[in-house]
C-alpha cells in the first residue's frame, strides 16, 4: 500500500484524497500543517516514511502580491523540510492548467513547481476546474456556487458565458496518488467541456426536477458526479423528503422513486429488529432508503470529517425519502419491535467487482484528524 503525505489535507482537494485513500484501504495519510511546513524537523519527522508527498497547500485568493509570494514561499517551506528527510519521498505538486499565464496566481504556480524542481523527484501535475461534493461556494468551482444558489432556492447568474474543461475532483485526485483503476474514479480525468450558460442551465434543470421529486438522467459519470456535487449542498437540511400517499379503498400507493431515464436497481428487504444495515460509504453511487412498514433510525457521518452525525427517524406510517449523499457513512437501525421492510434504489445496477461499496463504521472509534470548511 502507497503511503501518503499531504500538505493541503483541510482543503477541498485534500479531503477527497483522504476519502479516496480511505476506499482503497491505504493507511492513513500524514498531515503536513502550516506549523509544520515552518519547522523543518517536524516537517521530515511527518514525511521521512511517506512514498508520495502531496503538495496541495497552495494561495488563489487574495491580494496579487500575496497571491504571488504565497505559492512560492510554501514551495521554499516543502524544499527546506525535504533536505532534512533521511529518505525524502517524491513529491507530487497540485499545479494547475494557469501555469504561466501572466497573472500572479499562473505565474507563482510555476515559480511553485521550478522551486519545487529543486528537492528531488517531481510529479507536475497541471489540474484542470475540479469540481465535486462538497465544494466551497464562490472559492472552489463555478459548480459549487451555482449548486449553492440553486439549494437556497435562487437562480444561477451568468455574467459572463465561456467555455469550461471541468474534471470531477476524485479522478483529480486518482491521478495524483496513481490509483490503480477503478470504478468510481479514474487517473485519466475525463473532462466536461461546457459552457458557462449550459451549466447553469443544466444544473437548473436537475435542481427543479428534484425539488419536484424526479431524479435527473443519470446515464454518464458527470451527470452522475454533477447531481452528487449538487445534493452534497442539500444535505443534511432538505431531507427527508416527502412523499405522496394515495389511498382508496384497496389501500395506500406511494410513488417512491421517478427517474427519468438511466440503469436503475431497486430491491426490498426485511430487517429484524435492533439489526443494522450499511455502515459503508459510496464513492459516486447515489442510494435511496424508502421505509414502509415499522419504524427506524437512518444515520450518518462524513467520512474523514469528524465525529458528528446525522440522524433520521422515520417510520412506514410515514414514508419518506432519504438519499444517501456520496462520501457519508451510513447505516439503517431498526428500532421498533418488530420486522422492518425498506426499499432500497441505487442508480446502477449492482457489479460485485466495481461494487462502489466500502466499510466504513458510522460511529467512529475516534474523530477524524482533519476537519474541512464546509
Amino acid at each position: 500500500m502507497t503511503r501518503l503525505a499531504l500538505t493541503g489535507a483541510g482543503g477541498f482537494l485534500g479531503w477527497h484524497v483522504r476519502v479516496l485513500a480511505r476506499a482503497l484501504g491505504w493507511p492513513e495519510p500524514a498531515v503536513v500543517g502550516r506549523a509544520d511546513l515552518d519547522d523543518p524537523v517536524r516537517f521530515a519527522a511527518l514525511v521521512d516514511n511517506a512514498d508520495l508527498l502531496l503538495h496541495l497547500a497552495g494561495v488563489n485568493r487574495g491580494a496579487p502580491a500575496d497571491v504571488a509570494a504565497g505559492n512560492v514561499q510554501l514551495a521554499a517551506a516543502v524544499v527546506r523540510g525535504m533536505a532534512r528527510c533521511a529518505r525524502p519521498p517524491r513529491i507530487v505538486f497540485a499545479n494547475s492548467v494557469q501555469v504561466g499565464n501572466g497573472t500572479p496566481y499562473g505565474d507563482s504556480k510555476a515559480a511553485a513547481a521550478a522551486t519545487l524542481a529543486g528537492a528531488g523527484e517531481l510529479d507536475d501535475v497541471r489540474l484542470p476546474n475540479l469540481y465535486g461534493e462538497h465544494g466551497r461556494p464562490h472559492y472552489n468551482s463555478v459548480v459549487a456556487t451555482f449548486c449553492r444558489v440553486l439549494a437556497d432556492g435562487g437562480r444561477p447568474e451568468v455574467l459572463a458565458d465561456r467555455q469550461l474543461e471541468l474534471v470531477h475532483v476524485t479522478d483529480a485526485a486518482a491521478r495524483l496518488i496513481g490509483a490503480p483503476a477503478g470504478g468510481s474514479w479514474d487517473a485519466a480525468m475525463p473532462a466536461l467541456r461546457i459552457g458557462v450558460r449550459d451549466l447553469a442551465d443544466r444544473l437548473t434543470m436537475v435542481a427543479a426536477g428534484y425539488r419536484a421529486g424526479e431524479l435527473p438522467p443519470l446515464a454518464d459519470r458527470h451527470s452522475v458526479r454533477l447531481f452528487n456535487a449538487y445534493r452534497s449542498h442539500c444535505f443534511p437540511a432538505h431531507y427527508p423528503l416527502p412523499l405522496v400517499r394515495r389511498s382508496d379503498a384497496r389501500g395506500d400507493l406511494v410513488e417512491a422513486v421517478r427517474a427519468d431515464g438511466g440503469p436503475g436497481q431497486a430491491f426490498c428487504s426485511t430487517t429484524r429488529p435492533g439489526a443494522v444495515r450499511g455502515e459503508h460509504f459510496h464513492l459516486a453511487k447515489v442510494e435511496r432508503f424508502v421505509v414502509l412498514r415499522g419504524t427506524a433510525e437512518i444515520a450518518l457521518r462524513r467520512v474523514c470529517h469528524g465525529p458528528r452525525l446525522v440522524r433520521f427517524a422515520v417510520r412506514g406510517d410515514d414514508p419518506v425519502v432519504v438519499d444517501m449523499p456520496a462520501m457519508w457513512a451510513h447505516r439503517l437501525v431498526n428500532t421498533g419491535s418488530t420486522d422492518l421492510l425498506t426499499l432500497f434504489w441505487t442508480n446502477e445496477l449492482f457489479d460485485p467487482d466495481r461494487p462502489d461499496t466500502y466499510p466504513e463504521r458510522v460511529e467512529a472509534v475516534l474523530p477524524d484528524p482533519v476537519v474541512v470548511p464546509a
